[in-house]
């Protein structure tokens, strides 16, 4: 077979391959009409691109390298969340979702060709080596991340567990950039974390929303009763602070424990029939005493649906910083030959018709992050700030529950020296579920 003969048939499946794709994300076969001729153009174009770089590059180029890497420049053009997932990496997020697997423990995202820690996973290696929520990692290894794809830099933080890793990172307050060495580990997250703050009150944190939430959310209740020496508690304080965010379905039932009936979430996409969906919570809820919920900017996706919700029927009093503010759906999109798409499908809202993309939750009373005696201020990060971030399409609507934020500029802690560490986020929703009676009425 002759050499041209071997590159048409190699143009051949390729253009095949991408329609192929293009087919397979619509769910539905695709004729040329009028809509779509601009698309077959363009894939000429591509096509004589990729023909030049055949026969011109300086090295040999493999067809699937060249086709991967059109594929994740398609979607990171996108918007920040949507991506290529290689096999090996599609092995490993559906690894994450089950709360085990290798690197260091932290939640990253790419903004101005730098990438930018959204949250360290609380008890993870780089949680512990003191990498913080908007630390910019300037380079791997010594190797410069400046305009590196989020796979490579997911690649290049991962590895066996005992290597360890070093991360130079440029914070707010650094002069110059610092290394930080991690050792790398089979990160086992804990979904779900919880003690007895004070006789009577209990406290609930959820790392992350995983498998297993709601069921583990379910026995820390159990236990803080037992803990409470079978009483019923008198307030809870349910902390998502840092919470990047997880499985939706996991959100709808972590709120539906706190809600008798109504909309928790709502989902509007392109395709009507696949994703808009409306989640309700049922007659019976697991707990309906008074609540407090902790949130920061390192709360993002899945733990905002649960602060909207719960906000939004004024079931709980939301205390701390204005979170993330993503409010997009992903959906993936596995391949043929185990590699997977990532894409944005759907904004969500909460019950009172708010969207959380690009706004985030605003506390009902605001108490800022770095109210911490001896803490480093690090620096915030939000989905706004991130390059082709997906803008809101509802504006938010007036409040008509009445509701002010308050900005608390000043804690006095004479009365929360029990309060671990001087949280003070901690130390005030503590203090509000003491007065909740006063503050809400019985």
């Amino acid at each position: 077979m002759s050499k041209k003969l071997k590159l048409s048939l190699s143009m051949f499946f390729v253009i095949v391959f991408i329609l192929g794709f293009l087919m397979g994300a619509q769910g539905k076969r695709v004729y040329p009409s009028n809509d779509n001729k601009e698309i077959y153009e363009y894939l000429k174009t591509f096509s004589d691109v990729i023909d030049l770089v055949k026969k011109n590059y300086v090295d040999e180029v493999k067809d699937k390298e060249l086709v991967y890497s059109a594929i994740k420049g398609i979607l990171e053009s996108l918007d920040p969340h949507s991506s290529f997932l290689t096999p090996d990496m599609y092995k490993d997020m559906q690894t994450e979702t089950k709360g085990e697997f290798g690197g260091v423990g932290i939640e990253i995202t790419v903004k101005d060709g730098f990438p930018i820690v959204i949250a360290p996973i609380e008890d993870t290696p780089a949680y512990k080596a003191g990498v913080k929520a908007g630390d910019h990692i300037v380079r791997i290894d010594g190797k410069p991340t400046k305009n590196m794809n989020l796979i490579d830099i997911v690649k290049m933080i991962r590895g066996t567990k005992g290597k360890p890793v070093a991360l130079t990172i440029m914070r707010e307050g650094f002069t110059t950039p610092q290394e930080f060495k991690v050792v790398r580990d089979v990160i086992v997250v804990k979904s779900v974390k919880h003690r007895m703050i004070e006789d009577n009150y209990g406290y609930i944190r959820i790392v992350q929303f995983q498998e297993k939430t709601s069921k583990d959310f379910d026995n820390a209740m159990k236990e803080l009763e037992q803990s409470n020496k079978e009483k019923p508690l008198k307030g809870v304080i349910l902390d998502m602070r840092n919470n990047p965010g997880g499985l939706l379905e996991q959100a709808v039932e972590i709120s539906d424990k706190f809600l008798t009936d109504g909309l928790i979430v709502s989902i509007d996409g392109k395709k009507k029939e696949d994703s808009n969906m409306k989640f309700y919570a049922h007659k019976k809820n697991d707990y309906v005493g008074p609540l407090v919920v902790l949130v920061n900017e390192g709360s993002a996706s899945a733990s905002e649906i649960v602060a909207g919700a719960l906000q939004d029927y004024k079931r709980a009093i939301i205390v701390g910083a204005k979170t993330f503010g993503k409010g997009s759906v992903q959906t993936i999109f596995p391949l043929g030959d185990g590699s997977a798409v990532r894409l944005t499908t759907a904004k969500y809202y909460t019950p009172k018709g708010r969207s959380i993309q690009a706004e985030g939750i605003s506390p009902d009373i605001a108490v800022d992050s770095n109210i911490v005696r001896g803490k480093e201020k690090g620096m915030v990060l939000k989905e706004k700030d991130l390059n082709k971030h997906i803008e809101t399409d509802k504006p938010e609507k007036p409040d008509k529950q009445g509701k002010t934020e308050k900005q608390i500029k000043t804690l006095d802690n004479s009365n929360n020296k029990n309060t671990a560490d001087d949280d003070f986020q901690l130390a005030m929703g503590l203090q509000i579920l003491k007065s909740w009676e006063a503050l809400r009425g019985k």
